[in-house]
């Protein structure tokens, strides 16, 4: 009968684990403080240690992306998800203003943290020289791709929020179908706009860029919809 981990092996677990999330922590900084097209050196040095540490804990470059990645998406899905409860919980409110609170939670994102934003959605550090141990750093190495795992989860939540007040009417598969389609929708339209926003800043601030998005989206899911309803105060 094979022998389950050595306990000398697995007690380091809980170790590995948190100098991975100090290692994240250290990167996010570095890109806060460098920008977003800093390399390995510089993480490196930001964390006090060496390159040859940092690929220990993650492979290549192409695993602390994806560390950093999850970092990201853990709080922008906390955030978005704690604005739209927020919303559909006030009995004054209702699906529109959730929209609204959940595309200005995503834009809040790229305003406080323009840099870690950019590392996350346009990956530069994936496009310098390939990692170590032979991988191809690319989004093209057939590893999944974080940003478009991110989008899907948001997309879907999006999704659950306007499927949630489809007319009972509806079949559950057409609500199900719809809700899918129109969630992802959205997500798409907020996040061309918010890389634009971002690329070529015109004068217009969060609170308009949030406004007229949301009367876009508004207007396609209650004017192709019809039957997606508000919640009456």
């Amino acid at each position: 009968m094979k022998a389950g981990r050595d306990r000398r092996d697995s007690r380091w677990d809980e170790h590995r684990e948190q100098r991975r999330a100090q290692l994240v922590a250290a990167a996010i900084g570095a890109i806060r403080r460098h920008g977003a097209g800093l390399g390995m050196d510089e993480i490196a040095a930001d964390a006090g240690t060496s390159k040859t540490v940092v690929y220990r804990h993650f492979g290549d470059r192409t695993g602390l992306y994806t560390a950093v990645c999850e970092s990201v998406a853990g709080v922008l899905l906390h955030e978005i998800r704690t604005a739209t409860t927020a919303a559909l919980d006030d009995p004054a409110l209702g699906p529109r203003a959730a929209v609204a609170a959940g595309i200005d939670a995503y834009v809040r994102l790229i305003e406080i943290d323009p840099e870690l934003y950019r590392f996350v959605v346009h990956r530069p550090l994936l496009t310098q020289a390939p990692a170590r141990r032979g991988r191809t750093a690319t989004p093209d190495d057939g590893t999944p791709d974080p940003v478009n795992d991110l989008v899907t989860v948001i997309g879907d939540e999006v999704a659950a929020v306007i499927g949630a007040h489809l007319n009972p009417g509806a079949g559950p598969e057409e609500r199900a179908a719809s809700a899918r389609i129109w969630g992802h929708g959205v997500v798409g339209l907020v996040r061309g706009a918010a890389d634009d926003w971002l690329a070529r800043p015109d004068g217009t601030d969060r609170a308009q860029l949030t406004a007229r998005l949301t009367d876009l989206a508004w207007s396609g899911l209650s004017g192709l919809a019809p039957h997606v309803q508000e919640v009456q105060p």
